[in-house]
């Protein structure tokens, strides 16, 4: 006999009426005992009920019905005979078994084999062995192309941030409690007050009123407060899958050379706002108040250095799980093609273009920390030929009163040298892309090295566009803004392209 609570009784009693509203229980289940010649004889669908009805009254695993191994008739004749109760781990186990849990812990599981690549190791003076992974989790490869896209939104709304003039709204550096945006009316007139003793109000904003401080306030202050909701997507989740094993050796090096390179970012970015807050640019009559074109550039190479690094390592963390798995058809025969002397070549030339790539981008924040895009808003021609004249490229007065050692400051000081060398880097890249747009289409390359190769050269055809249009058009905030998204579009298809051609690594066995 089994014995049941007054509960779970009624619950049985439930449940059969449920299923057949006309039919009623034996009494020995009305008096709290069954037995197991009643339970045999009862119909499958009752006892799918009794075993519903008593894991909710006595055991509540609800959750596990799925699985269907406690809905048979055996399973709960063994619980109604005194079996042990499943625990939260193998109820957790279960539910994670059916499913799109099955695919989300596939991900996470660091057991099984094939998706890790663990290769076993022993510990010294011990009788057990450990694993050591090979191959990283999924997700963090998830996690890394999310960490990408977030730095991607940064450099555009960075970038509309500075062709606003909204980023020396904030004077201070309060990485904690400038988190929060002013409410008050006195905080706001604090803020105000603090921007008021900066060149940049009396020699830009002359005579802003306070709501037109508010919004160039707003975009300097999101533009710090998504940087800092970057800092917490990157370094909570880091910390947990290396915690928990998820990542190879090899992973845990690239992880946390990602994160010095975030942690320098947001340094540099302080340290390139400071630079346009000093009092001699109010006490020079020549001087315009913005930051420094240097650190402008040093601040925006580190963010597509980031953005490079996350994408690439997502992309490899995927490719690596793909190959554990064996989901790449035919990787021998793949990676044969990769090794032909003529795909070597082209990929070496895809290197170098990523790299001209990567050099225009910067040249480019160049220009625009000189506002160099206000001069000579005509394409192809600077005045009345290819090139301006000779005095507007190589003049004195950026020699800084020493002509004869530092004329050479006209290459990163002299607003019109500097856009004549993005002009010169723009058209050399587009036309090295075309070149080997041309190339790679005679080539046997795989599937994915194609559709890549022909996006790098879309988007090559729209950066030049965006370029000339921003030119003639005296800087529109929207065509400068696109201008400078695209560019990232265009390096991350060039980075995307030289990862496809990369050869196949082989696992550890």
């Amino acid at each position: 006999m089994f014995a049941f609570s007054t509960t779970a009784a009624a619950l049985l009693q439930r449940a059969a009426q449920r299923t057949m509203p006309s039919a009623r229980l034996p009494s020995g289940v009305l008096g709290g005992s069954l037995s197991i010649s009643t339970l045999q004889h009862l119909p499958g669908s009752h006892v799918r009920h009794l075993g519903t009805a008593r894991s909710i009254a006595e055991s509540k695993i609800l959750l596990a019905l799925r699985s269907p191994a406690l809905a048979g008739r055996n399973n709960f004749l063994r619980a109604a005979a005194g079996a042990a109760i499943p625990s939260k781990a193998a109820i957790r186990g279960r539910l994670f078994s059916v499913g799109p849990f099955k695919r989300f812990s596939s991900s996470l599981s660091s057991s099984a084999a094939q998706t890790t690549g663990v290769a076993g190791s022993s510990r010294p003076g011990g009788n057990s062995g450990s694993t050591r992974r090979t191959v990283d989790a999924p997700i963090v490869g998830y996690w890394t192309l999310f960490c990408a896209s977030m730095v991607f939104g940064i450099i555009v709304w960075g970038g509309l941030t500075r062709l606003t003039e909204s980023g020396l709204s904030i004077v201070e550096w309060a990485p904690i409690t400038g988190a929060k945006l002013p409410t008050s009316d006195e905080q706001w007139e604090s803020e105000f007050e603090k921007y008021k003793q900066f060149p940049e109000y009396h020699k830009v904003h002359i005579g802003i009123t306070l709501d037109d401080f508010k919004k160039i306030y707003f975009m300097e202050w999101f533009h710090r407060n998504i940087g800092r909701l970057f800092g917490i997507v990157y370094l909570v989740p880091a910390a947990y899958f290396v915690s928990k094993g998820m990542v190879s050796r090899s992973g845990i090096a690239k992880i946390g050379g990602l994160g010095l390179l975030l942690l320098g970012q947001g340094a540099m970015g302080w340290y390139m706002v400071a630079s346009g807050l000093e009092k001699e640019l109010g006490e020079r009559p020549d001087a315009v108040p913005r930051v420094s074109q240097y650190r402008l550039t040093s601040h925006l190479s580190l963010a597509y250095l980031l953005y490079a690094g996350l994408s690439l390592y997502g992309w490899n963390v995927f490719r690596a799980n793909r190959l554990a798995r064996n989901k790449i058809a035919n990787p021998e025969a793949l990676r044969a093609l990769m090794l032909k002397p003529s795909v070597v070549s082209f990929r070496r030339k895809i290197t170098a273009a990523t790299l001209l790539v990567g050099t225009t981008c910067l040249s480019g924040a160049m220009v625009a920390g000189l506002d160099a895009g206000l001069y000579y808003n005509e394409f192809p021609t600077m005045g009345e030929g290819l090139t301006p004249p000779l005095i507007d490229l190589w003049n004195k007065y950026y020699a800084r009163g020493k002509p004869e050692s530092d004329m050479w400051r006209n290459l990163t000081e002299n607003p019109v040298t500097v856009q004549l060398e993005h002009r010169v880097l723009a058209m050399t890249t587009f036309f090295t892309l075309s070149a080997l747009w041309w190339q790679g289409r005679r080539l046997p390359l795989p599937r994915a090295a194609r559709v890549m190769l022909h996006t790098m050269y879309g988007f090559a055809w729209l950066q030049v566009a965006l370029g000339i249009s921003t030119l003639v058009n005296f800087v529109p905030v929207a065509y400068a803004s696109a201008h400078q998204a695209n560019s990232v579009l265009l390096l991350a298809s060039a980075l995307g392209l030289y990862h496809t051609l990369r050869p196949l690594k082989l696992l550890p066995k």
